[in-house]
């Protein structure tokens, strides 16, 4: 009996040979898990505050692993009640300030802090379990409290009941696993959500560069002629202004907003993909197919998005990637700088500005950081391009 070929497909080819790279998919894998911390990043965090901005000047440049003892004290304003994706990705308001604490004594009404062994602070029960009404109109008997809230409210409550309430859910131990900076604002959480400036630059610059590039490289290497000449013309002066001079240029003229930022970020990444898609376009179009297509009258809009651009897809995912830690560099040079991402907006170039005079004065951690997670999230799409490029035999175009 003959022996049946079993025909698999070009996709499924180079989906095999890109699972066989093993630094490619190890890269696949990191991006996608930071993909997930992004999304779910204020679920994760110890700090849920927006921005992870939550500062507590008592424990600021904490070392890495320090647990403090806390004690939960409600604020006696209305905070907005976000909604349930409000929380997912924009954080929450604080109901509560944080008060460092190394013991409590609770002794009649109130609730004494203790620091350093000698007393600190002094709050009413009521004040540390309730948002209180400036006319909280507190009257006691011998077993309970009442008294008006925030809300307008009057509430009655037992003293056993209220001092149960402090010892068991306003006193809290934290623990600042990546130490604190100099504001005690929590390093892990600001890292944690600064994963998402990173990856939404990429995105945005990726985004528009694409669009953009392949726009411009279509038209020109199709049309030839003038069309050609004045659109590489156009190409080469954008080619021939530095990178980051360029982005400069932009942030200063638009503003320091994030969109203008992630804006001027992609506006200056487009010339690769024009210069890679204007060389495919102008060896593809005499492809017999291609030369068919024109003779039977098929309109040039079709031709581009129906048979040119598919076969564009393999070079366009390898400078996507490339492009995508070009973009992530950027804004973290830009952030570094200062006319990136400003404060208090997370972000990891941000984070490297404020820390970077503490490498060389006792605490390097604090840079380095920042540092490491640029170096992995850059390697990774690096390492992602490199095994797209292999899987999917695209060679080098110009």
């Amino acid at each position: 009996m003959a022996d049946t070929a079993t025909h698999i497909s070009p996709n499924r080819l180079a989906v095999e040979r890109f699972k066989k790279n093993k630094p490619a998919v190890i890269g696949a894998f990191f991006i996608l898990l930071c993909i997930l911390i992004a999304i779910f990043a204020y679920q994760i965090v110890p700090d849920g505050s927006p921005n992870a901005n939550r500062q507590i000047s008592e424990l600021n440049l904490v070392p890495i692993g320090h647990q403090a003892q806390m004690l939960q004290v409600e604020n006696n304003f209305q905070t907005e009640q976000p909604s349930f994706l409000s929380r997912i990705f924009l954080g929450a308001e604080d109901r509560y300030s944080l008060i460092p604490i190394e013991s409590v004594e609770i002794k009649n009404d109130s609730v004494q802090v203790i620091r350093e062994g000698r007393p600190y602070k002094q709050f009413h029960l009521l004040d540390v379990v309730y948002p209180l009404a400036n006319n909280a109109n507190i009257t006691s008997t011998a077993t309970e409290y009442s008294f008006t809230s925030l809300d307008g409210k009057i509430n009655t409550i037992s003293k056993a009941l209220l001092t149960q309430k402090v010892q068991q859910s306003h006193i809290r131990n934290m623990r600042f696993w990546l130490g604190s900076d100099q504001y005690g604002r929590d390093v892990f959480s600001r890292l944690i959500i600064g994963v998402r400036i990173s990856l939404l630059a990429g995105l945005i610059a990726v985004i528009i560069s694409v669009l953009l590039g392949t726009t411009l490289g279509m038209l020109a290497g199709y049309y030839g002629g003038k069309v050609d000449t004045l659109i590489s013309f156009f190409i080469n002066t954008v080619w021939s202004i530095p990178t980051l001079l360029l982005v400069f240029a932009i942030v200063i003229a638009l503003g320091k907003s994030i969109f203008n930022i992630f804006l001027a970020v992609g506006l200056t990444m487009w010339v690769d993909v024009a210069r890679i898609v204007r060389g495919q376009v102008l060896t593809l179009k005499n492809a017999p197919y291609i030369e068919a297509m024109k003779v039977m009258g098929t309109p040039m809009p079709r031709i581009m998005f129906r048979h040119l651009l598919p076969n564009l897809i393999g070079p366009l995912l390898v400078i996507a990637a490339a492009n995508f830690a070009t973009a992530i560099l950027l804004e973290a040079g830009l952030s570094y700088l200062g006319f990136g991402i400003q404060p208090p907006t997370p972000s990891w170039g941000t984070m490297l500005n404020e820390h970077y005079g503490f490498a060389i004065g006792g605490r390097p951690l604090l840079a380095l950081i920042p540092a490491l997670a640029i170096l992995f999230l850059v390697l990774a799409f690096n390492l992602v391009g490199n095994g797209l490029r292999d899987a999917l035999d695209i060679k080098g175009t110009d």
